[in-house]
């Protein structure tokens, strides 16, 4: 299995941008150069977790 070019604290943070109206998802997911699909797997797995 290929490990993540992201860690989970980098992935939090760039759903949270999106969330609180920073970025469009459609702009942070080519910005981070990822997938419409790995946007949403982040999004289910990460979407309830908080940075610290």
């Amino acid at each position: 299995m290929k490990a993540s070019r992201f860690t989970e604290e980098q992935i939090v943070r760039a759903l949270r941008e999106v969330e609180t109206g920073g970025k469009k998802a459609s702009e942070q997911q080519r910005e981070l150069g990822i997938s419409n699909a790995t946007w949403y797997i982040w999004k289910r797995k990460y979407g309830g977790l908080e940075v610290k």
